[in-house]
């Protein structure tokens, strides 16, 4: 999230695509509401008609997998009208940077492709530079091998006719959502997107979102206060997760973690491997040793290499899928699910629940008895004489029995002290891994084989008894001068010789000397003078409010305009001053080397609207989903052709002959997740009772279904039974001259507690991104009929 909840209210024009926050993240929708009494306008694009479309200025329906076409055509109607900001474009943006001749695109594929590993060679994608390796640029942006021609033409192709086609938007909607978003081009103006797992749950998830950055960076829309590309998190902790290694191919502070390869296998090599020359994950070596330090204290020393081969490295993809993929082959003996219930929220759920069957153990954590837990008894279809798991519960506290922070979309860690004690033998997560540590560290103390030395290695003292002291874990993270104990200022203070620690660099600052939590703080009244709410809480990196504000000025340091300052340079004081605090180093003048680019983590200073990295290609392109009704109307390429298929039962693929319809899924306010705890909630279970499914009146005409009628609804993976929900909230598309229909169903069923009903992840696929590979939960073909 670039901006934060509150900024919301900010914004001229909200456009909400692959979300649906009224529903979803109701807080949210407050400040939009905000927005509105102030003449902002609400935009929503979805397959169905929801809360939020009722609430909106604005709605165009598109079919589920089709992001990149509408954005695409957004990006086009932008620049055929010209109205993206183009001083913006030119000077923060890599628009004007001239790409090599090697880069092609043709028919769906980019240069580099090679069809034996469904990969890139993605050198062919670089830019030309100058004899010291900067760069070329044509600010003019007339240069035909410049990023902006380049994509100029790559988005001629997404014309209004062509996206209609593919999206089934009809295309004056599609219209009047470009005219609408487009307009917050203009000085004084601001759009926000606001997105969720609508948008990510894709083969294309990572280029969904990238569009959405392209697009507001066109019209100048990021650092601006009712800016940026903001995800909505679907929990109070999603952010906070994420930013300390819940992904898996991460250390904690969004460091990538090392892996079993030659370029890896020293800590100068990874360093030098993985730190780029400029921008300020140049500093890379600094946040890693102080990481280190923080995990093998004392035992982290200069002579050997700060215990970096204590880390375990793999060369593997660790991601849901691949260890589902690992367990069903039997390759994986045990593992930890905390607070996971995959027999309901994995994809392809049948699977994932036969693969659990092949582990020798399974410890679950989590409040009660869940579907995974129980996935071997009976009540689960089941035959407990043929399954060999053991599996062991372990009883979990509820958030309101237990302390510490959680980080919210906002990037904001706040502090939550426990409301009532837990129940019976019931511990914290944190709690239940600082026992298992410290058991495990004793089992391992008289040992000297290779696989107790990383165990012995660990620097654990957070005090004694069942509950670790959180006091002195915050100190941890904030990081503090390993000789003195003294805490650090923040992540600019750390050193990469061995001489402090932190245990997230991006956190450093939050617990800056003793009795100063941060994370604790509650200025109600907003004292701070602005809008950012700047002693509330404490948000990362260094308690900024709005990422990239150095973007919100002009490249002399004056604001685009004075409605939407966020900062500016002061000349008399000599630094930049404003209601934030700096996305830049405070004092660096305009006029200094590099006091223009306002984007410090990349290593050219400004921001991509043409990225060589990604996996899938440097431009988002229209692919069709794992699954689809239509050929690809933009090229012979039918879908993301870097993604990793897995074949076989483990993988069913359907197909539009005997799967004619297109289903998504999607959560209600009334049920939590996989409903672990709100279907053992009599209250909500009685509101939201049993397994329904959307389906439009014609389809229902079609199938001779009736309103709460009782149906099957079958895709290549398996079937699940519901109740027909018979709404106008789907419609039929008209795609490529023909009808195809669209239904929707939530997710949080399945057969434990008291609001029972089959678990609509059984028909989703084992397919996912192919930068990040999440799962491909919200398109796939499938059948109705009645029961």
């Amino acid at each position: 999230m670039t901006n934060h909840w509150n900024d919301l209210q900010h914004t001229d024009v909200a456009m909400i695509i692959g979300a649906n926050p009224a529903e979803n993240h109701p807080i949210s929708f407050r400040w939009l509401l905000k927005a509105r009494e102030r003449g902002g306008k609400i935009i929503s694009v979805d397959p169905r008609f929801t809360r939020s479309s009722a609430q909106a200025d604005l709605y165009s329906p598109l079919r589920s997998g089709t992001d990149i076409a509408f954005i695409g055509g957004m990006i086009n109607y932008t620049l055929q009208n010209n109205l993206f900001h183009k001083e913006y474009v030119a000077k923060y943006t890599n628009a004007s940077f001239i790409v090599k001749k090697s880069f092609k695109f043709d028919d769906g594929l980019f240069s580099g492709f090679d069809e034996a590993t469904s990969s890139y060679d993605k050198t062919q994608w670089a830019f030309e530079t100058d004899k010291d390796g900067k760069p070329l640029r044509d600010e003019k942006l007339e240069n035909p091998r410049s990023v902006f021609q380049l994509m100029k033409k790559h988005y001629s192709r997404y014309d209004a006719e062509t996206v209609s086609t593919v999206t089934g938007s009809p295309k004056e909607d599609f219209l009047k959502v470009c005219e609408l978003f487009c307009s917050t081009g203009k000085a004084g103006k601001a759009g926000t997107i606001m997105y969720a797992m609508g948008t990510t749950q894709h083969t294309v998830g990572t280029q969904n979102v990238r569009s959405y950055a392209m697009l507001q960076l066109l019209l100048g829309n990021i650092g601006l206060p009712g800016g940026g590309v903001n995800a909505l998190r679907g929990e109070s902790n999603v952010q906070g997760s994420t930013d300390f290694a819940l992904l898996w191919g991460d250390l904690p502070g969004y460091i990538g973690a090392p892996k079993a390869i030659p370029e890896h296998a020293t800590l100068e090599a990874f360093l030098e491997k993985e730190t780029p020359k400029a921008g300020y994950w140049s500093n890379k070596p600094k946040f890693v040793v102080s990481l280190l330090k923080a995990w093998y204290g004392p035992n982290a020393t200069k002579d050997n290499e700060f215990a970096y081969q204590m880390l375990p490295k793999g060369n593997k993809n660790y991601s849901h899928i691949s260890l589902f993929n690992a367990m069903y082959k039997g390759e994986l003996e045990g593992t930890f699910l905390f607070g996971q219930n995959p027999v309901v929220g994995g994809p392809n759920a049948g699977k994932e629940k036969e693969s659990l069957s092949n582990l020798k153990w399974m410890v679950a954590v989590d409040l009660w008895e869940t579907e995974t837990s129980s996935f071997w008894q009976k009540e689960a279809g089941s035959d407990p004489s043929t399954i060999a798991t053991e599996v062991f519960l372990l009883p979990a506290s509820s958030s309101f029995e237990k302390e510490g922070s959680v980080t919210n979309s906002s990037r904001w860690m706040q502090y939550r002290w426990k409301a009532i004690d837990s129940r019976g033998e019931a511990k914290a997560d944190l709690e239940i891994i600082h026992i298992l540590a410290t058991k495990i560290k004793e089992l391992y103390k008289n040992e000297s084989t290779p696989a107790a030395q990383p165990i012995k290695a660990l620097h654990w003292e957070y005090g004694h008894g069942d509950h670790p002291d959180i006091d002195i874990v915050c100190k941890e993270i904030n990081g503090y001068d390993y000789k003195t104990g003294k805490q650090v200022p923040g992540f600019g203070a750390l050193m990469d010789d061995g001489s402090t620690c932190s245990g997230n660099w991006i956190y450093s600052g939050f617990y800056p000397e003793e009795g100063n939590n941060r994370s604790k703080s509650r200025d109600s009244k907003n004292t701070d003078g602005g809008t950012n709410f700047l002693n509330w809480s404490y948000a990362w990196p260094a308690n900024r409010r709005i990422l990239y504000n150095r973007a919100s000025a002009d490249p002399s340091g004056k604001p685009w305009s004075e409605e939407r300052a966020v900062i500016n340079w002061d000349a008399s004081q000599k630094k930049w001053v404003g209601n934030d605090i700096p996305d830049f180093v405070p004092t660096k003048a305009p006029t200094d080397e590099g006091g223009t680019n306002p984007f410090i983590m990349l290593g050219d200073g400004v921001a991509g609207m043409f990225v060589p990295t990604l996996n899938d290609g440097p431009f988002p392109e229209h692919y069709e989903p794992f699954e689809s009704p239509v050929p690809n109307v933009f090229s012979s390429v039918e879908m993301n052709p870097t993604v990793k298929v897995w074949d076989g039962d483990f993988n069913k693929k359907g197909n539009y002959k005997d799967f004619p319809i297109v289903a998504t899924t999607y959560r209600v306010s009334e049920h939590w997740q996989s409903g672990s705890m709100t279907r053992n909630q009599e209250w909500l279970s009685e509101l939201v009772a049993h397994m329904y499914v959307e389906i439009s009146e014609e389809l229902a005409k079609e199938k001779g279904i009736k309103n709460k009628d009782k149906i099957v609804v079958s895709s290549a993976r398996g079937d699940v039974t519901a109740y027909a929900m018979v709404t106008k909230r789907f419609k039929p598309y008209k795609l490529n001259g023909g009808t195809i229909h669209h239904i929707g169903m939530p997710w949080h069923f399945g057969y434990k507690g008291y609001a029972t009903g089959d678990t609509a992840n059984r028909l989703t696929p084992h397919i996912g991104d192919a930068n990040t590979m999440i799962p491909e939960y919200k398109a796939f073909l499938c059948n109705v009929r009645r029961a």
